[in-house]
């Protein structure tokens, strides 16, 4: 289910970042996000931990045991952390009771199994534990997925630790794979070992424990009064020498008292049996309507008893002494039916289904019916009891077998399990709708953001930043006034001639060349593109935003529009263009210009002078006026003298030629690595 890949998503972003699962999840070709209840090919978890583990440099089962570590809190935060709590008392009964909760949330949510999340029909995994006289245990893993048990010791111990407050080592001690029905399972047995975690003060209460033992019977034995101690001293040595007729020592018989004289018990619990089961047989068989007793006679299970119910949906069951597995097969745990492989995963929830072949006629065309429940194992008789139900999780499925709720026994909680899961399937049904939709806005708000950022960079292209998002909020652009700048015209040298000799399409072709090659040197030099008209090409350094390096940024960029100049090919003659610059430093004032396709314009004599020096200058030159080359002289450019020119509308004017810078290399000016 997409839960495990949303919690490995989870788990990658939180630790490591959102570009780390982004690339993890390009290499591994997977989407960016999963549905909770829809089910994803096992490949595509296994590929994301593959990838996670390259990227990441860190072995498989490292990277396992970390997911379960972080899984088990994932659970938690996305509600399951009560019913997780309430599973068992300690470690042991918590394992022992996983299988169960699998089987509860198998029936609750359609298959969704917890911890190991598999839809039914893949085959959740099982557990089984064993209690060793040192206080340690064996974990028994079976699963049909190999390669995943390095999960199990971070779930296990983050939840050891959470829950009961212990420490636990795992290590495997027995790896193989067992032949079931379905096929090869694996079988991973872990030797679990748990030490407390005490806190300093428990530690050092616990150091001492002799006198802290004793201590506490001084205090104890102080404040029970005399007479009620005496009292319940007698009772329960009457209960001792009745139920359990061992000897106890003073301690603990205060100990199985009570606390401050208020009956809260400290000690274990002792049930009372009658002589004889007060109950007949027919009572029992119409009480408990699905339940079977069964030995294991000629190694087969054999039926000595069913309930009426039972009985009822399949006859074969009244004749007494028939072979279980003739009529049964057992669908969870996956294991053979025989007494000794029962018996190793007797506290496990057992799924029973019925053999359509040894069902009567009218079971022919429905549904087979699935039964769950408890072993129980009785010593004395040598026979196994299978206390039961009916596996239903809806009123259709009930409907599909023809049951119905007169079926089951009025105390069978599991009339109550189809009502109640009947609405919540109904809630469940409603909630992938809404994260089916959530994921849909999701998809649509990624791509608006996509359109939106092209949007935003056609409209940064044509404004300065600041401006258009002046305009987005509607605000009024004043102009400003900017005491220094640089501004460059270039344009290409019989550019007339060439439109006059060539084919429109020619000359878009060789324009946008050209453009685009200045366009990219533009954003290596940092100067801004004011606009283009026909050949001509206008760029200024120092506005929008102003520079002290303006100058030098456009004699930088000039240099580069001569080197790219080269590559741009002249469709008349073949040859490369050629190209005049012209340069001017001095004041302009800059603002929006219009409401339909607004420009950023520079008004000002600085913008005069600087197009007369582009077009009384020389081709594949850079031609400089006097303040330009004032701005630069110290700054490491190369500069030769034109001397005085008639320049039009301005007379005389002292003008330079810029040669070269002389610190940068031609591909630090071009922009190349």
């Amino acid at each position: 289910y997409g839960f495990i890949n949303t919690c490995l998503k989870s788990l990658v972003v939180e630790k490591y970042g959102e570009e780390t699962w982004e690339k993890l999840r390009l290499q591994a070709g997977v989407q960016d996000s999963f549905l909770t209840f829809e089910v994803y090919k096992d490949e595509i978890t296994m590929q994301l931990v593959d990838k996670a583990c390259k990227i990441l440099g860190v072995p498989a089962d490292m990277v396992l045991r970390e997911f379960g570590e972080y899984f088990f809190e994932f659970c938690k935060r996305s509600g399951y952390d009560h019913m997780l709590r309430t599973l068992g008392g300690n470690l042991y009964e918590f394992i022992e009771n996983l299988d169960a909760l699998h089987s509860y949330l198998s029936l609750s949510y359609q298959a969704i199994l917890f911890l190991f999340v598999f839809p039914q029909e893949m085959n959740a995994p099982s557990f089984r534990v064993e209690k060793n006289e040192d206080g340690s245990m064996h974990l028994h893993y079976y699963s049909d997925r190999r390669g995943l048990c390095h999960i199990v010791p971070g779930i296990i111990g983050a939840a050891a630790l959470d829950f009961f407050n212990i420490e636990i080592s795992m290590e495997i001690v027995n790896q193989t794979e067992e032949e079931e029905r379905t096929g090869k399972k694996e079988h991973i047995v872990f030797l679990v070992t748990q030490n407390p975690v005490f806190s300093y003060k428990e530690r050092n209460k616990f150091s001492s424990s002799s006198q802290y033992l004793a201590d506490s019977e001084k205090q104890i034995e102080n404040q029970l009064n005399k007479e009620d101690f005496e009292k319940a001293k007698n009772t329960i040595r009457d209960r001792g020498s009745s139920v359990c007729p061992v000897k106890k020592s003073h301690w603990k018989t205060i100990r199985g008292i009570i606390t401050l004289g208020k009956g809260k018990l400290l000690r274990g619990f002792d049930p009372v049996y009658p002589k004889n089961l007060w109950i007949d047989t027919k009572t029992f068989c119409n009480g408990l309507p699905f339940h079977m007793v069964f030995d294991k006679e000629v190694g087969q299970a054999c039926v000595k008893q069913a309930g009426v119910s039972i009985q009822k949906i399949v006859p074969g069951l009244q004749t007494m002494g028939i072979c279980l597995d003739h009529y049964f097969s057992i669908v969870h745990p996956e294991v053979p039916f025989t007494i000794s492989s029962i018996q190793k995963f007797i506290n496990s929830q057992f799924v029973f289904q019925t053999r359509r072949e040894m069902m009567p006629e009218s079971w022919k065309q429905r549904p087979m019916l699935e039964l769950r429940g408890q072993m129980i194992w009785m010593e004395s008789l040598q026979c196994m009891l299978y206390l039961c139900s009916p596996l239903l999780r809806t009123l259709h499925e009930l409907e599909e077998r023809q049951m119905h709720i007169a079926d089951i026994a009025p105390h069978d909680v599991t009339r109550d399990l189809i009502l109640l899961n009947q609405q919540r399937l109904a809630e469940m049904e409603l909630s992938n709708q809404l994260e089916r939709k959530k994921e849909e806005l999701r998809i649509l708000s990624k791509h608006l953001e996509e359109e939106k950022k092209k949007t935003e960079a056609l409209l940064y292209a044509m404004l300065p930043q600041h401006v258009a998002n002046q305009l987005k909020e509607g605000k009024r652009v004043e102009a400003g006034e900017f005491k220094e700048c640089t501004i460059l015209f270039s344009d290409v040298v019989t550019f007339t001639n060439i439109c006059a000799q060539c084919e429109p399409i020619q000359i878009v072709l060789m324009l946008n060349s050209m453009y685009l090659r200045f366009d990219r040197l533009t954003t290596v030099h940092d100067v801004y593109k004011v606009e283009t008209i026909g050949d001509a090409y206008m760029v200024v350094g120092g506005v929008p935003v102003p520079v002290p390096t303006h100058a030098e940024r456009v004699a930088n960029f000039a240099l580069g529009m001569i080197i790219a100049a080269k590559g741009v090919q002249n469709p008349v003659s073949g040859n490369p263009i050629q190209i005049r610059v012209g340069i001017h430093t001095g004041p302009v004032l800059a603002g929006v210009v219009g409401e339909k396709m607004p420009r950023y314009c520079l008004f000002g004599d600085t913008v005069n002078i600087a197009s007369r020096m582009e077009s009384h200058g020389v081709p594949s030159k850079i031609h400089l006026s006097s303040s330009a080359y004032q701005y630069l002289k110290y700054k490491n450019f190369e500069m030769t003298e034109r001397g005085e020119i008639e320049v039009k509308g301005k007379g005389k004017m002292h003008t330079y030629f810029l040669i070269r810078n002389k610190t940068a290399t031609e591909n630090e000016i071009m922009g190349r690595p």
